[in-house]
């Protein structure tokens, strides 16, 4: 009688057991549907650009094609010993840097940790002065791209494209405010790799000059941490948070992307919205799959932002030029300061990245977004219908 007592309490928590276990599953499977559709969709377009430009290339025997390019160095003359030999890619990863000579320095010593790992790194010169890196050891090995008053993103647009860079494992897309002291670029790879994270950023000292979302902040116990709790603010960030700040999340100043997240990036960047603002809450889309596990910062390998604002001037170098040149401001005038200026410009660019994100999703009538739950999804669906 016991027994069959115990039994039969034993009843309902099975029950109760399996139904968890029947959600789960069929939570997966519903995400792997979406998601194989979204791979459907994409596929389609591969194709698509593919027989257009394979109908542009039959002119040419195949097997001269070469479809991809990268930024390796090649000297003008090799010895008649080694033209025979084929030249193996020796760096698999890169470091792309915007950069302006004010931060020489902090640069010099940022290169100095990527060089001996085998990166390929790129300065972007946003003063249009490459004659002044000259004389650092390194600057023969690097390339060097100008444009005057250019942002990473507008540099990154152009120059950065997946066919150029699909030689590399990984993309440091870094500005040029980062101390490096405590950062490994050879174990930060090894580490992201480990944990199949294919967008990330190094954590930030929590001493450093500036931090925007908590969720950068270096925890100092862990290697890695993919999500924040936090229960005051308008952010709240708990355990079943899903979405960016709290999770899935980071920031612009230093993100690192896998071949196939940059792929993914560069065509959600707006080639004529320079700031990228908004991007960061977007990026998460591009991460291969679940945002929660393949988006994620590094604390083992840290660094500190000393937001030294360059790109663009500040009020204080905006008024030590003035006084140079003679200027007079008029009695009541405001004085005129860059950075102003472009915080409104960025403003303005991250409205119109919203308000372009909002009418994708309503003119693509086959997207589906992987990250809503599937209620909100069908409610959407039945609207779509609706109107159209």
């Amino acid at each position: 009688m016991g027994k069959s007592s115990l039994k039969m309490k034993q009843l309902p928590l099975m029950a109760v057991v399996c139904t968890v276990m029947l959600f789960v599953v069929y939570r997966t499977i519903k995400y792997q549907y979406y998601q194989e559709e979204i791979d459907k969709q994409w596929n389609i377009m591969e194709e698509k650009a593919y027989n257009e430009n394979s109908r542009n290339l039959k002119v040419l025997p195949r097997g001269i094609i070469q479809a991809t390019s990268d930024f390796e160095l090649r000297p003008l003359w090799e010895p008649s010993s080694l033209r025979s030999k084929v030249s193996a890619f020796s760096n698999r990863n890169l470091l792309a840097v915007p950069v302006g000579i004010t931060q020489k320095d902090n640069v010099d010593a940022m290169v100095q940790k990527f060089l001996p790992d085998n990166f390929t790194i790129i300065l972007f010169h946003y003063d249009a002065n490459v004659d002044a890196w000259l004389d650092l050891n390194w600057s023969s090995k690097a390339i060097h791209i100008t444009a005057q008053n250019q942002t990473k993103w507008w540099f990154a647009k152009r120059f950065l494209h997946p066919d150029i860079v699909s030689t590399y494992d990984y993309i440091f897309l870094w500005d040029e405010d980062l101390g490096v002291e405590n950062f490994s670029p050879s174990r930060y790879v090894e580490i992201v790799k480990e944990e199949g994270l294919e967008i990330s950023q190094p954590a930030l000292d929590p001493n450093s000059t500036e931090i925007h979302h908590r969720i950068t902040i270096r925890a100092r116990t862990k290697k890695v941490h993919r999500r924040v709790y936090e229960l005051r603010g308008n952010t709240r960030c708990s355990e079943s948070s899903t979405e960016p700040p709290c999770t899935g999340f980071v920031e612009g100043m230093a993100p690192v992307f896998s071949r196939s997240a940059w792929y993914c990036t560069w065509h959600l960047i707006q080639n004529d919205l320079v700031h990228g603002w908004g991007m960061d809450m977007k990026i998460g889309y591009c991460a291969q799959g679940d945002r929660t596990k393949n988006v994620g910062v590094v604390d083992s390998e840290y660094v500190v932002h000393k937001a030294i604002q360059t790109l663009g001037g500040s009020s204080h170098d905006t008024a030590k030029v003035s006084n140079r040149r003679g200027k007079t401001r008029r009695h009541g005038a405001a004085a005129f300061d860059q950075r102003i200026e472009i915080r409104r410009q960025s403003t303005w660019e991250l409205e119109v990245f919203q308000e372009r994100w909002k009418e994708a999703i309503a003119e693509d009538r086959n997207w589906v977004n992987p990250f809503e739950n599937d209620n909100k999804r069908t409610r959407q669906r039945r609207k779509k219908h609706r109107f159209s």
